[in-house]
């Protein structure tokens, strides 16, 4: 199955992406196909299609020419357009989650519902036709999966139905900011990445670039004339597998750890921020002692934590700690898979956090919250409901997998 990596050093627009999926392969009688399967009034469009050289770099550039336009559409309008369009159920699927995205992003600038946005210049039929284009073309060329390079934003003014607006538009940035998406300084002023071409890889792309063996590349050309060559390119191919045992089994997912050196705080402190990190989001805290300058002894208060979540995290251990910075890396965790059952003692039930690895069970931990709670309700000892808890929790895991002297239900860090 092919897989596409779209390189965007001049930036992307709905046209150009148009215009590297024709130049990588994708007929334009498909695309002309297409855009009649939108049903759109007989003679209101037309698409074409011509070669030019940009910098000395041969491209494709896509023009579509929209007669009799209506005046701004709502989001329930342009729905409604690709509903009543005959396209295959993923293409109608993809183009209307693009123009949903497109819809929250500009209801959130403008502070209001998605039903209640107005799209302008996103709503126009060549809007229409460049969206629902590009997610045929993935479709025909059988990319399922997409991935895109970092996006270069640059400086200055553009114009829109609400008059001048800074660049990158407001729409562009919100759409990018939701989904984390790398940039990178533009190589000159002007609008690079329109807000069509943002909401097309937000909801479509992966913002990394792939192990390829590549086949084919695709050049889209940009209408605007820059000091460098305006286009995009389309690289597909096969995605190369990793080396067996390059990594370890078991899903994996890119976190970031937040971390801060203390010398001046009050130790009980340390408690009641724990607790307001896990609050926020934090996935795990923990503390170290570090020796700081002037000798002095101290702590570094560290956190795990998903991406989505630093600018809260940060902004709560500089305002609930001493701290005056806080640094920030990205770091891969591997996961095990887990799931939680529950198992009888004769103190009552406790819930078990069963731990898997290649679909063999291969340990077992009982909840310590449980345990205490049940030693305290009956009088026991609590290491004697936990260790019933384990007993108890021993034949959910494989015996085959338990490495040897490993205790049932011990966890290996």
């Amino acid at each position: 199955m092919p897989v596409a990596y779209l390189d965007t050093p001049s930036g992307i627009s709905g046209d150009i992406f148009l215009g590297c999926l024709v130049d990588a392969g994708w007929p334009l009688a498909s695309l002309q196909n297409t855009v009649d399967d939108l049903n759109l009034p007989q003679g209101s469009w037309k698409v074409s299609a011509r070669p030019l050289m940009q910098g000395g770099i041969r491209a494709t550039r896509i023009e579509v020419e929209i007669r009799d336009e209506t005046a701004e559409r709502h989001l329930a309008d342009v729905l409604k357009i690709i509903e009543s369009a005959t396209l295959p159920t993923e293409v109608a699927r993809r183009a209307a989650a693009v123009f949903t995205r497109l819809a929250e992003a500009e209801a959130h600038i403008h502070g209001t519902t998605t039903d209640a946005v107005h799209f302008h210049e996103v709503g126009a039929l060549d809007a229409i036709v460049d969206i629902v284009g590009v997610c045929a073309g993935l479709h025909e060329l059988a990319v399922n999966d997409l991935y895109a390079s970092p996006l270069p934003l640059g400086p200055g003014w553009g114009s829109s139905m609400h008059g001048r607006i800074p660049l990158p538009a407001p729409a562009t940035l919100e759409l990018l900011a939701a989904v984390d998406a790398p940039t990178v300084p533009a190589p000159g002023p002007g609008e690079l990445v329109t807000p069509t071409g943002a909401a097309l890889l937000a909801e479509l792309a992966h913002f990394r670039q792939p192990k390829l063996r590549l086949r084919t590349i695709g050049y889209g050309a940009g209408q605007k004339q820059f000091d460098w060559p305006n286009v995009a390119r389309l690289w597909l191919g096969e995605e190369l597998a990793e080396a067996p045992n390059q990594h370890p089994p078991g899903p994996t997912e890119s976190l970031l750890v937040l971390e801060t050196n203390i010398d001046d705080m009050n130790p009980e402190m340390y408690e009641p921020v724990q607790r307001s990190l896990f609050d926020a989001g934090a996935l795990d805290v923990w503390t170290t002692a570090i020796g700081m300058k002037k000798a002095r002894p101290g702590t570094l208060l560290s956190v795990l934590a998903a991406p989505a979540d630093e600018s809260a995290l940060s902004t709560l251990l500089l305002r609930e700690t001493t701290t005056l910075g806080v640094r920030v890396f990205p770091v891969r965790r591997h996961i095990a898979e887990r799931d939680e059952k529950k198992v009888a003692t004769p103190f009552g039930p406790v819930r078990v956090k069963v731990k898997r690895v290649d679909g063999n069970a291969v340990g077992a931990k009982p909840e310590f919250d449980d345990c205490q709670a049940l030693a305290e309700a009956t009088g026991t000892p609590l290491p004697s409901v936990y260790a019933a808890a384990l007993a108890a929790a021993a034949p959910l895991v494989d015996s085959s997998s338990n490495p040897q002297g490993q205790e049932e239900g011990s966890e290996v860090a």
